[in-house]
């Protein structure tokens, strides 16, 4: 498969509601908390909420095949990301849902290195030589599609904004959970 053809598998409405996010968070700067977004089938939102949608600035036209994320509260602050997911569930009504989270990474070679103790581990990353800074947007919607948005703090401009449906793959994977249907045992 080309990377051409790789492209072909990404939702068009996801990818332009996760950069549509990226753009908004990058516009805040740096150092945020990690943040949560409801990602909402845009013509239902402008059948359902007519008030809400003429305000910001959505019709029948536009809505066509597209997402609305909806921020969600803040998170708390003392819980990483990757914990408040494990609890959240979403309603039917929610087509998918983004999350925001800044986060260091190193070099692969640093891999080896890294302590198993997490509180010591995030000390090495911290005071790593080679750390990058990264800003992370991963969205997934129910019917199975990612895509993710990379910004490296080192290259902060629109044009070094990387993205692809599978970057962060752990991420993903908990932003999907979310969205399962809960079975009656």
């Amino acid at each position: 498969m080309t990377e051409f053809d790789a492209d072909l598998d990404i939702d068009p409405a996801l990818a332009a509601a996760v950069l549509e996010i990226e753009t908004h968070a990058a516009a805040e700067g740096w150092d945020r908390p990690a943040r949560l977004f409801a990602l909402v089938d845009t013509a239902a939102l402008v059948e359902r909420e007519p008030a809400l949608a003429a305000a910001m600035g959505l019709d029948e036209a536009s809505a066509q095949g597209s997402l609305t994320p909806v921020e969600q509260d803040q998170l708390a602050p003392d819980q990483p990301l990757e914990v408040a997911l494990q609890s959240i569930s979403w309603p039917s009504g929610v087509a998918g849902c983004a999350a925001v989270v800044e986060r260091l990474v190193l070099p692969p070679d640093a891999d080896a290195e890294i302590p198993d103790d997490r509180v010591t581990a995030e000390e090495f990353a911290r005071e790593h030589p080679d750390r990058q800074e990264v800003r992370i947007v991963a969205g997934a919607t129910r019917a199975g599609a990612t895509y993710c948005a990379l910004r490296l703090r080192a290259h902060d401009d629109d044009q070094s904004v990387v993205g692809g449906a599978d970057l962060v793959p752990g991420l993903l994977e908990l932003l999907g959970a979310t969205l399962e249907e809960e079975t009656e045992e």
